[in-house]
């Protein structure tokens, strides 16, 4: 996206908001965020969160309240516009501070659609806590707005929530990105500006007739140190992320209905239909076709 300097902002160099890799990724991501539930309690209160098979998260829109969980080395007290998130289901309790008055907090679920493992969700921890005072300005004003928005009689309310939630948690990912010490997977990679690199062009050009050597040689590095580089911080191979990531936007594209299986295939540099509905079944785990009818009988439901 091109965006003209703004005369009233000093000369200089733009700082970088979000890395070029970690953005290119975002913007080609099947997530699904729900807002489930608002919640006003006072008093002395608890709630118990069981395991779920999708992530949750918790905005707390007024007051403030304790969260434990056996993935924390110990209790966190959230206060006002802060945000917790648990990204893969981790059972958890929230429960009143003692002399709090009210508390209002803010719920919801989110998923990434498909079948094959998401990198961004590989690389979130157990659970992330956004401070308020430390997050960014479009983070808290974005947050504002929910608060705003749970107390209106609107058409569409339910609508605007699942659309402000979703823009929040892009926000979270990006704070989370720049300030965490705790690096893994996909964001150990965004700390090493030549792994990154790779990653950019990848997930930017994903039907390029991409090689081993190809990816070594933008990278800068010999073939032997960069697949080795590489599968250390991701945790897989270069040309297994590779085929893993054309198989997610396959199916993202499939679920569409846009565009035909072979025309896919093609986009993703696969000449040949047949060998691409071969490699996407084994590494899905189901075929195209069935991806397809799913996507048409929701359609129908829909």
């Amino acid at each position: 996206m091109y965006i003209e300097p703004n005369p009233s902002c000093p000369a200089g160099v733009r700082p970088r908001l979000v890395e070029p890799a970690l953005e290119s990724l975002l913007n080609q991501s099947m997530l699904q965020v729900q807002v489930v539930a608002e919640l006003h309690r006072c008093g002395e209160w608890f709630l118990d969160e069981p395991r779920y098979e999708c992530g949750l998260f918790h905005l707390v829109g007024h007051g403030d309240c304790q969260v434990e969980s056996a993935v924390l080395a110990q209790g966190i007290t959230l206060e006002t516009g802060d945000l917790v998130i648990f990204p893969h289901g981790a059972p958890h309790r929230l429960r009143g501070v003692n002399g709090s008055d009210r508390t209002s907090l803010i719920c919801g679920e989110f998923r990434f659609i498909g079948t094959t493992s998401h990198p961004l969700g590989l690389a979130l921890p157990a659970c992330m806590v956004i401070r308020a005072e430390r997050s960014s300005t479009p983070f808290r004003q974005l947050s504002a707005m929910m608060v705003e928005a749970v107390h209106q009689d609107c058409a569409g309310r339910q609508v605007l929530l699942n659309k402000l939630a979703d823009a929040l948690f892009t926000l979270a990912i990006c704070d989370y990105a720049r300030d965490t010490d705790e690096r893994q997977g996909l964001f150990a990679s965004l700390a090493d500006p030549r792994i990154a690199r790779v990653l950019h062009a990848v997930h930017d050009q994903p039907g390029k007739a991409w090689t081993m050597q190809s990816m070594a040689a933008l990278a800068c590095m010999s073939r032997s140190a960069f697949a080795e580089r590489f599968t250390q911080l991701m945790k897989v191979p270069p040309i297994q992320y590779l085929t893993q990531w054309r198989v997610s936007l396959a199916e993202q594209w499939l679920r569409d209905r846009q565009q035909s299986v072979a025309g896919i295939a093609q986009q993703l540099g696969y000449s040949s239909e047949a060998a691409f509905r071969r490699l996407f079944k084994r590494v899905s785990g189901i075929c195209p076709g069935r991806i397809r009818g799913e996507s048409a009988r929701q359609a129908m439901l829909n």
